[in-house]
């Protein structure tokens, strides 16, 4: 199979490109230098090019907080860039694979939540990774959406890294402790994206590693893995207000891929645990 990635020098994009690079598939990778996703000219041009069987969309606008200023900017890229490719996709008899977030859920949840969940976003990300959404499927009837969170990898940035520089800058960490996730390695989520292409099943599949956490908890799970002694101090989001709202509960269940007949991706911590010690042992060379 022939799988194109765009948005392939980010997390996600970047760890699967590592991982099609040891799998019987052709893969070619493209960032916003190569492809401007929200031109058709541009998407058109790139897929006529590389001949792809199916597309992985890992672009997005992934600056939360930002987006509440900049909601033009990144509704360009989280829902009329998804809305091209579909279309390139739909013309071409291509298969999408679309990434998106825990966000488009408003936090209100008591337990994990099942794909069939009405999204509800509360901030100007949510708003526009879930008008992305609609758009694919209302373009494009072969299409995968794939829902994760608190996603980490490589380079980053991301929650783990900035957790690791500000122990070394900071003699307490202060991090919130009443908003509940699922943190997910890139490692984990990348072979089960290219083995539900592989499947080709369309719909809608919520995947992060399994079990849930807070914040804070993560936090102490990482200073805990990097064999750090810094104190974590448990704090209220009242106490670390942000422009963008974050949802209180944003467990996700992955019931649709279960579904499938496909193993769980493995505990949180197993993941984090994994991702320490592959830093430790030298960062992969970028895609």
């Amino acid at each position: 199979m022939r799988i194109e990635v765009i948005g392939s020098r980010g997390q996600l994009g970047r760890e699967l490109m590592r991982t099609l690079a040891g799998s019987p598939h052709r893969a070619s990778g493209h960032d916003v230098e190569s492809v401007d996703i929200r031109d058709p000219d541009s998407v058109a041009a790139l897929l006529d090019r590389e001949q792809p069987d199916a597309v992985i969309n890992c672009a997005a606008w992934t600056r939360v907080d930002a987006a509440e200023t900049e909601e033009v900017a990144a509704s360009g890229i989280n829902a009329d860039g998804p809305r091209v490719l579909a279309e390139a996709c739909r013309d071409r008899g291509l298969l999408l694979c679309h990434l998106s977030t825990d966000y488009v859920f408003d936090g209100t949840a008591t337990q994990p939540i099942d794909e069939t969940a009405t999204p509800n976003p509360q901030s100007a990300y949510g708003r526009g990774k879930l008008a992305g959404e609609e758009a694919v499927r209302a373009v494009l009837p072969s299409h995968q959406i794939v829902r994760t969170a608190w996603l980490y990898g490589q380079e980053g940035p991301n929650f783990v890294l900035t957790m690791l520089r500000l122990a070394g800058e900071r003699g307490v960490l202060r991090v919130v402790a009443d908003q509940w996730g699922s943190p997910t390695w890139t490692g984990h989520l990348a072979p089960a994206l290219v083995r539900l292409v592989e499947r080709g099943d369309s719909g809608t599949y919520h995947l992060t590693n399994a079990g849930s956490t807070t914040w804070h908890g993560f936090a102490e799970a990482i200073v805990e893995e990097a064999g750090l002694k810094v104190p974590v101090t448990a704090i209220s989001t009242a106490e670390f207000p942000t422009p963008a709202p974050r949802p209180e509960y944003s467990v996700l269940a992955n019931r649709a891929w279960a579904e499938l007949g496909e193993a769980s991706l493995p505990p949180w911590r197993d993941g984090l645990r994994a991702y320490l010690a592959e830093r430790a042992a030298g960062s992969p060379p970028p895609a």
